[in-house]
């Protein structure tokens, strides 16, 4: 008897169908569908036992199967919230720690001057600095010259490339450099400073240095002090 043309019949109720929206069996489906065959067998010819033994071994590999996914998206959550728990204590105990991290942002104070923090992957015969506002208009350009491999600052004074004193807040930076064999890289852009505190956002922690709020997986390096 094939299981192509088995339907679900209740011993004890009428026809049961299974839902529209049911596209995927389960391993219930399986078994009350080896349970309906069983049930309405010829009984002048009945299952034998190898077709019985096949059918078993594939509910319980559909079984384990199951289990796996189970346990996998159990273990996938408990890690998610493991990592975070560790990240979550790794960043309180950066707080009065200095540390270097990714950041392409300066943050410029009223009148003031700010640094801007480069890392040179090898010498440059010359390094440009191009600063924008917050509308991504380019305010002002600066042209480093001869400068050796590893990190290097450049003083932003504060100034426009008209001369006026721009304001107080955030600006994003971008840096080309072209080495002494005259071929372009882009110099890595990072941010320095004491930790002065934690804040979280949608489970992400971010450390306050200088002035602006970095992700924890941004740090590059921690150091004493």
């Amino acid at each position: 008897m094939g299981m192509d043309n088995i339907r679900f019949i209740s011993s004890t109720g009428p026809q049961q169908s299974a839902p529209a929206n049911k596209k995927i069996m389960d391993k219930d489906d399986f078994l009350r569908l080896l349970v309906t065959k069983l049930s309405n067998q010829n009984p002048m010819n009945p299952i034998d036992d190898e077709d019985f033994i096949a059918q078993l071994a594939q509910f319980s590999t559909l079984e384990q199967m199951e289990n796996m996914n189970r346990n996998l998206t159990e273990d996938l959550q408990w890690n998610y919230l493991l990592s975070q728990t560790i990240s979550n204590t790794m960043s309180t105990s950066l707080i009065g720690r200095t540390v270097r991290a990714d950041s392409s942002q300066v943050y410029l104070k009223t009148g003031g001057s700010t640094d801007i923090n480069l890392t040179l992957q090898e010498p440059a015969s010359e390094v440009t600095i191009t600063i924008r506002d917050e509308n991504g208009q380019a305010i002002r350009t600066i042209t480093s010259e001869n400068s050796d491999r590893g990190n290097i600052v450049i003083e932003w004074d504060g100034l426009t490339d008209n001369g006026v004193q721009a304001a107080s807040g955030f600006y994003t930076v971008s840096a080309e450099a072209v080495g002494l064999n005259g071929n372009d890289f882009k110099p890595g852009l990072y941010v320095e400073g004491r930790v002065k505190g934690v804040t979280y956002n949608n489970g992400v922690a971010y450390l306050s240095i200088e002035g602006q709020d970095v992700p924890l997986g941004s740090v590059l390096e921690v150091k004493e002090g």
